[in-house]
C-alpha cells in the first residue's frame, strides 16, 4: 500500500514486489528486504488531468481562477448539498476537490481543456452523457460529484485512492496495483486535496457543535 509522506510532491523511491499470491504491493518507504524493487517514476498519458501543469509554465490554464469574491466559497452550497445527497459523497470531499480544481471560478479551463468548478475533462463529459452548459455551476457539480462517486465505487470507498483516480483515472490506479500512481502531479494533489478535506469537515464538524 503506497503511503502518502510529509515530501508531499517531492518524487521520493517507488517500491514494488509481487507475492506468491501474484498481488501487486507498493510503497514510498524503503524496504529492508531484497524483494522488492525499484519502480522508475512515470509520466501519466498525455492529454490526461494528470499530465496538466499548473501555474507559471508553458501548459498552463488556458483560462485561470480570477473569482477572488469571499462569498464564492459557498455560493454553491446549495449544489454541492444537492450532488452529496444524491451521490452519497461527503460534501467536504466535494468542496475540497471544487478548493484545488478551480478556487470556486466557474470559468477555469484546465491546458487539457479540463472545465468550471471541478474540471470535468471532456472524455467524462461523453462518458456521463453530461447535458447543457458544463461552465453551468450545477451541471458541473453534479457531473463532478457522479464521477466521484464512480471511482468511489470501483475502490471500494477507499478516500485516498477516490482523490487519485479523479485526477489521474481508474486505468493508472490499476497499472499501479490500485495504489496512488507515481505521477507528481497526481501526488502532489492527493496531498493538496487531503488538507482541505480535513480542515472542512472539522469546520463541519465545529459548526454542528455549535448548533442553530
Amino acid at each position: 500500500m503506497l503511503v502518502l509522506g510529509a515530501r508531499g510532491a517531492a518524487q521520493a523511491d517507488i517500491y514494488t514486489w509481487t507475492d506468491g499470491d501474484g498481488t501487486v504491493h507498493f510503497t514510498n518507504m524503503k524496504p529492508p528486504s531484497g524483494k522488492w524493487k525499484k519502480v522508475a517514476w512515470a509520466e501519466p498519458e498525455h492529454g490526461s488531468k494528470a499530465s496538466a501543469k499548473r501555474g507559471s509554465c508553458e501548459r498552463c490554464d488556458k483560462v485561470t481562477a480570477t473569482d477572488r469574491s469571499p462569498e464564492r466559497f459557498h455560493r454553491y452550497d446549495e449544489h454541492i448539498v444537492e450532488a452529496s445527497q444524491l451521490f452519497r459523497i461527503p460534501i467536504p470531499l466535494i468542496r475540497a476537490i471544487i478548493k484545488v480544481e478551480s478556487d470556486y471560478d466557474t470559468k477555469v479551463v484546465s491546458s487539457m481543456d479540463c472545465k468550471g468548478l471541478m474540471q470535468v475533462h471532456p472524455q467524462i463529459e461523453i462518458e456521463l452523457g453530461t447535458q447543457g452548459d458544463i461552465f453551468d455551476p450545477r451541471i458541473n457539480i453534479m457531473t463532478g460529484t457522479r464521477e466521484l462517486r464512480w471511482v468511489a465505487n470501483r475502490v471500494d470507498g477507499d478516500l485516498v485512492l477516490t482523490i487519485a483516480g479523479y485526477h489521474a483515472g481508474l486505468g493508472s490506479l490499476a497499472k499501479f496495483g490500485y495504489t496512488v500512481p507515481p505521477y507528481a502531479y497526481t501526488r502532489q494533489y492527493v496531498k493538496m486535496v487531503l488538507e482541505r478535506y480535513y480542515q472542512y469537515k472539522a469546520e463541519e464538524q465545529r459548526a454542528r457543535a455549535s448548533g442553530p
